[in-house]
């Protein structure tokens, strides 16, 4: 039998259009753009907050405040420390500032339970 080639229907099904926006290229432009709609982001790339970052590790003992994991591994590993805002400031330097809203905890704890308290607006 011999080949068919270039015998073959055109295809009955048109290229289906994207429903959503183009994703981002790449997370890094993901995060300008983050960084361009939420100014406040800036804060975290300041002396000034890794010094508070530091000093909330130090007073909780590089202990997680939630599950009393300790936080000895690097990012991105679970238990890579996290200095987290008990309640989100969304903006509000008071309380992005305040040593008492703010607690260490792990990575895997701040990415899944705390994130997930927070979409549902319990945290």
């Amino acid at each position: 039998m011999g080949k068919l080639k270039g015998r073959g229907l055109p295809p009955r099904i048109g290229r289906i259009k994207a429903r959503f926006g183009k994703p981002t290229e790449t997370e890094l432009d993901r995060h300008r753009l983050r960084d361009a709609s939420q100014p406040w982001r800036a804060w975290y790339k300041t002396a000034r907050w890794q010094r508070k970052r530091r000093n909330i590790l130090m007073r909780d003992g590089y202990v997680c405040q939630k599950t009393g994991e300790a936080l000895i591994g690097r990012y991105p590993a679970p238990n890579s420390p996290v200095v987290d805002h008990k309640i989100p400031h969304r903006g509000n330097s008071d309380l992005f500032w305040d040593d008492n809203n703010l607690e260490a905890v792990s990575k895997a704890y701040h990415d899944s339970t705390k994130q997930s308290l927070e979409k549902r607006g319990l945290a």
